[in-house]
């Protein structure tokens, strides 16, 4: 399992916008390969920055075939008008845990 970070800022102002936008963005991304679920995170402290977490099978999953995909066109074009600069995308994969 790897875990997509995301961190996104969005332009002042839109943060609410933003928000409905990845609410509807949800239907592309569970018609994806290996996709898991997602979820979104807005900063406290920056308001203006989330991070959203997507579980994928496998690293390709996500950088191929998403990105690849009719999905990812959709995704971007819900959301990609809100960015206030391209995404800082990064993966990782669980090393220690404490979930239950």
């Amino acid at each position: 399992m790897i875990t997509e970070i995301a961190q996104i800022d969005v332009k002042p102002g839109t943060e609410k916008d933003f928000e409905a936008a990845v609410e509807k963005a949800r239907a592309a991304f569970g018609r994806s390969k290996g996709f898991y679920g997602f979820e979104l995170h807005r900063s406290i402290e920056k308001p203006q920055r989330y991070r959203l977490m997507a579980k994928w099978e496998t690293l390709e999953n996500h950088t191929v075939d998403f990105r690849g995909s009719e999905n990812f066109t959709e995704w971007r074009g819900l959301v990609g008008q809100y960015f206030a600069a391209p995404p800082e995308v990064e993966h990782t994969e669980t090393v220690v845990t404490t979930a239950i």
